[in-house]
């Protein structure tokens, strides 16, 4: 029985040969089945040896941060720092790797445009390379999905820890303000911090 799933190549020969011929240009994007690559625009060539921010510089890294302002891009900055450090070889210019993300991966984290430039990519970064990154339930509940070595996961935990402390302490800080303007903050521990709150929540006005 044939499964419904499978998927049939009914291209001629010539478009086969038109789609091979645009693999080996690496300028036209191609299409097979529900796959579809992009088309490679002169912005993606400048980008390669002229970065105009820091996306750009370490876009080959997959997901890191597009905008160098606020308090999200600080705290990722030097985990993806980190993350170059150990992703590049010493020898290896860096715009050799975008070179290779662009045209050996679509500048995506979940394309193949071209399997051997793919694999070489994979192969001098050592496959480190970071999924996404977002808040989850607040502005500070931060989650970073890295793949990499231990310490690199230690690094990001510790980032997800210490983003986490200070969003929920500057938001405790801010409620017990607005109770009293005059109480004492004492920063350093959010458990003191609820503490406080909590009992200026029960002083009942007389």
């Amino acid at each position: 029985m044939e499964s419904k799933f499978e998927f049939k190549d009914n291209r001629t020969f010539g478009e086969k040969l038109k789609s091979f011929g645009q693999s080996i240009l690496f300028w036209k994007g191609r299409k097979k089945g529900m796959i579809h690559t992009m088309n490679i625009r002169l912005s993606d060539i400048r980008a390669i040896f002229f970065p105009k921010d820091f996306y750009e510089k370490y876009h080959y890294l997959g997901s890191v941060p597009y905008r160098e302002e606020g308090d999200l891009f600080k705290a990722l900055y030097p985990l993806v720092l980190a993350m170059d450090y150990e992703a590049r070889p010493k020898w290896c210019p860096r715009w050799f790797l975008r070179f290779l993300h662009l045209f050996g991966s679509d500048n995506s984290i979940v394309r193949v445009r071209n399997r051997t430039l793919h694999n070489l990519e994979k192969r001098l970064t050592k496959g480190i390379l970071m999924w996404d990154y977002k808040t989850k339930w607040s502005n500070y509940d931060l989650r970073i999905s890295i793949s990499a070595p231990n310490h690199l996961h230690s690094l990001s935990n510790g980032i997800e820890r210490q983003f986490y402390k200070e969003g929920r302490e500057n938001e405790l800080v801010e409620e017990i303000l607005k109770l009293n303007p005059n109480a004492p903050i004492c920063r350093g521990s959010i458990e003191r911090l609820e503490k406080q709150l909590e009992e200026l929540e029960n002083i009942k006005p007389e």
